[in-house]
């Protein structure tokens, strides 16, 4: 019903049929978007298309869903004046598909004005063509309204965008709604990036290793996602998903972009990250954002527009993506953290890696909050589209891992202490390397509470340990957990066994 009582038709019902309507430009082949927006274009040197956007980052205060938020007479009003305008704008509609699992597959379809096709253009390239079936999800996105709103209807499946051009929000629109109907189904969506690793295990026999990794965005998560981990045939390490899955109830982990990669490139580095600095150099490549001259040449180490950069890679073109995008079974998460109190890695109990998706420890990122970006933050899950309590979603994470028998892990991507100490790429990577093998040594260590590597195979790991390496350690970790079980008592639904296993 109505504010007025009278009774309404359901929200996709009130958007253009672009298959009939003639202000709709339905699924233009992707040079045809990109010639839509070719007056928004400067060209690189690799003869990619690059855009700059006015909005650079999501608008997460300015987001609201139906679940969590009473939507006010002024929410249905902005999603009224989108509606009707669509009605007369004249617009690029896109359908994609979303993922590929049997059970977690969807029909996204995307309404854009046509004098932002380039939106539209980036947006296609991260998911596959339609194979004939209906929408399941909507976003109705119109960047030059004079107020800006994100109003998600989960229930629906509708999202309408508002007074944003940014990329990254129609992205997420429907990513943000991929997770949600995952929870629905008994599993939980993840802000999470998944590789399969084949390594000899610690007797020399082949083994398959599923890995998870979360983490907010500017953490590491593409990079140790997408790493081949320097491994020779027969081993090998390949790249499922780079952003968003979900975990099923059967351990098996569906993805959800099956065509490309949205990355940040500020500070990429050819030597560091070969493989997705080849993909942003690629001609394939969609850069928004990012510092181009005028004839092209392209520095990604300048923040010109915004610390935010971005790229749309192809998965083609990163030797390390594997042709699936989902990955057979789960054995090991690992909590992706910037935290200089924790060390390189441990090892985690089910309470204990409960109350690791609970904090969701990292450092505020251009991508979140610009204004906040290097801060310390706490985002459950590492994941800022949770719909629905996210107590229970911490309650529904303890009950699957322990069910399916995961690994799980903390594992600290940036500086220890003081900043004395780093943790660089080539650490982290040979520890997810052993990890998969079963090569690492542990110990229950008093001092710090945790369970850490006493060898691991290629670190002297005696380097790293954290006490050494921060003044007042006892009473600087005291202080850390103190303000880990305040943070944990703000959940209602979470469990006590959960809010009793913090370290």
């Amino acid at each position: 019903m109505s504010e007025t009582g009278a009774e309404s038709r359901p929200l996709v019902r009130q958007l253009p049929d672009p298959t009939a309507a003639s202000n709709v430009l339905y699924n233009p082949s992707l040079s045809e978007l990109r010639d839509l927006a070719a007056a928004d274009e400067t060209t690189t040197e690799f003869g990619s298309p690059s855009y700059v956007s006015e909005y650079r980052s999501r608008s997460a205060d300015r987001t609201k869903n139906t679940v969590d938020h009473e939507f006010t007479e002024r929410d249905h009003e902005l999603v009224d004046d989108a509606i009707d305008a669509a009605a007369d704008r004249e617009l690029v509609c896109v359908d994609r598909l979303m993922g590929r699992h049997p059970d977690a597959t969807f029909c996204c379809r995307l309404y854009v004005p046509v004098d932002y096709a380039r939106i539209a253009l980036a947006w296609a390239n991260l998911f596959e063509p339609i194979d004939g079936r209906e929408p399941d999800l909507y976003t109705l996105q119109l960047p030059d309204a004079d107020e800006t709103a994100i109003r998600v209807f989960p229930e629906e499946g509708v999202t309408t965008v508002v007074g944003s051009d940014y990329t990254g929000e129609a992205k997420k629109s429907f990513l943000r709604l991929f997770m949600y109907r995952i929870k629905q189904r008994g599993g939980l969506g993840l802000h999470a990036g998944s590789k399969r690793v084949r390594v000899r295990d610690v007797d020399g026999e082949m083994r398959i290793v599923g890995q998870v990794f979360m983490g907010l965005s500017a953490t590491g998560k593409s990079t140790l996602t997408s790493h081949g981990c320097w491994l020779e045939e027969p081993e090998d390490a390949v790249m499922l998903q780079d952003d968003v899955c979900g975990l099923l109830p059967d351990g098996s982990v569906a993805g959800s972009e099956g065509k490309g990669l949205f990355i940040k490139t500020i500070g990429l580095d050819a030597d560091e990250q070969p493989e997705l600095y080849g993909a942003a150099t690629d001609e394939s490549a969609i850069l928004e954002n990012v510092a181009v001259d005028e004839d092209g040449t392209v520095d990604f180490d300048a923040d010109r527009y915004t610390a935010n950069s971005r790229a749309i890679v192809q998965r083609d073109e990163l030797a390390s993506a594997d042709e699936e995008i989902d990955l057979d079974r789960v054995d090991q998460i690992f909590f992706i953290t910037r935290n200089p109190l924790m060390p390189p890695v441990a090892r985690l109990t089910v309470d204990q890696a409960a109350v690791a998706f609970m904090l969701g420890e990292s450092i505020e990122t251009s991508a979140g909050d610009p204004s906040r970006a290097g801060e310390s933050i706490r985002v459950v899950g590492t994941n800022p589209f949770i719909i629905g309590s996210e107590g229970a979603e911490g309650n529904v994470f303890r009950d699957l891992i322990e069910t399916l028998d995961v690994d799980c892990y903390v594992i600290n991507t940036g500086c220890l202490g003081d900043e004395s100490k780093d943790v660089g790429v080539e650490e982290s990577v040979t520890i997810l390397t052993e990890a998969a093998r079963g090569t690492i040594e542990w110990t229950d260590d008093e001092r710090t509470g945790l369970t850490i590597p006493e060898t691991v195979p290629g670190i002297d790991v005696g380097e790293y340990y954290v006490p050494d390496h921060v003044d007042d350690y006892d009473e600087a970790v005291a202080e850390l957990r103190a303000e880990r079980r305040a943070y944990l008592e703000e959940f209602d639904e979470l469990r006590e066994e959960i809010r009793d296993a913090v370290y």
